[in-house]
């Protein structure tokens, strides 16, 4: 399949989602110690739409970072509705060519030591910063690959259908990264062993969070509006940011108060464990296995509990001998009842928590 067909591919599946700079803003915060010195690509990534590119611009001396990186694939649809930057023959241009932008230096025109959009404007007419075109943008291409080389930290809003095949990039290439995705990626057989096994993990917001899409979107019943500008929205109640960077988060422990009762916590027909109904429910004195839902990694600490599996309902699951094949059904019974997804933990003798420094 061609890079056209596959762009037309990814719209039909209406993959445009852009990001709030307020939710940017209140997730980067958690990490600005990882960025000193680093190259930071945002790919996928429109300069004319992106609030990734505005975040990282706006605050490149506050990161002190090395270079930024921006990438834009064929067709964008969205265009210069929010980012008030103006490149030079590119007013239009963006919707049919692809191109890249690389940033090394944000001066400060005022002298006050601040950097604000009046600034920013004036980032093309620096000479150490430069606009170049691409031939496709996208992330698969080997253009973009080696952008993706000479990067240090990833952060972006990935095309959502196409999440496994993106992060399966970044974890080929070892890079770190900090991106947005669906919850319900989590037990896919190419993400769920990255978690057992604490390369990946979630950040610091889990849960809804609102989009802004492009005009040709439909409406929608439910978790869709037009706001006084006319700009469609579309929300989510499942969204998390997914990261191999440290944070503070992951390493707080989890107040556990409930007792182990045989009567509490029912036994699975077809799986080796015990039922915990929510996170909060976890026993303080069981030292076998739990299931648990899926939001329990919003609380995940790998000081505090261990992964051991998960319920097969992508397929292929890893439930490592905890699933009682006689069944033929994956998904975890009780008395004969279907229980939604389950992630399978054991508790682990304390250490001291770690701290990230921020």
């Amino acid at each position: 399949m061609t890079y056209k067909n596959l762009h037309a591919a990814k719209r039909a599946k209406q993959d445009e989602f852009y990001t709030q700079l307020s939710d940017i803003e209140r997730e980067l915060q958690h990490y600005w110690p990882h960025f000193c010195g680093k190259t930071v690509l945002c790919n996928c990534d429109d300069p004319y739409e992106s609030n990734f590119f505005k975040y990282f611009a706006l605050n490149f001396n506050m990161l002190r970072l090395r270079k930024l990186i921006c990438t834009c694939y064929n067709g964008s649809p969205v265009l210069g509705n929010e980012l008030l930057l103006h490149f030079d023959g590119f007013d239009t241009e963006p919707q049919k060519q692809a191109y890249k932008v690389e940033i090394t230096e944000v001066k400060d025109e005022n002298g006050d030591g601040a950097v604000d959009l009046s600034d920013v404007r004036l980032l093309l007419h620096n000479d150490k910063n430069v606009l170049a075109t691409l031939q496709s943008g996208d992330f698969r291409s080997q253009e973009c690959i080696e952008l993706l080389k000479e990067a240090d930290i990833v952060v972006t809003n990935p095309p959502f259908s196409l999440f496994r095949e993106y992060i399966g990039q970044l974890i080929e290439y070892g890079k770190k990264f900090l991106i947005i995705g669906n919850q319900n990626v989590i037990t896919y057989k190419e993400i769920f062993p990255l978690m057992m096994e604490n390369k990946i993990w979630l950040g610091y917001k889990s849960g809804d969070m609102a989009f802004r899409v492009p005009d040709d979107y439909g409406p929608r019943s439910t978790r869709y509006w037009v706001d006084e500008t006319g700009q469609k929205w579309r929300s989510m109640g499942n969204i998390c940011w997914f990261t191999n960077l440290d944070h503070n988060k992951r390493h707080e422990i989890m107040d556990l108060i409930c007792r182990y009762s045989p009567d509490d916590y029912p036994k699975y027909d077809n799986y080796y464990a015990i039922d915990v109904g929510k996170t909060a429910n976890i026993p303080y004195d069981y030292d076998g296995i739990m299931g648990v839902p899926i939001t329990f990694l919003d609380k995940y600490n790998p000081d505090q509990f261990e992964i051991v599996g998960t319920t097969e309902s992508q397929g292929k699951g890893f439930s490592n001998g905890l699933w009682k094949a006689e069944s033929k059904v994956a998904q975890p019974l009780i008395n004969g009842h279907k229980v939604y997804i389950r992630i399978f933990i054991k508790l682990k003798k304390l250490k001291t928590p770690k701290t990230v420094t921020t």
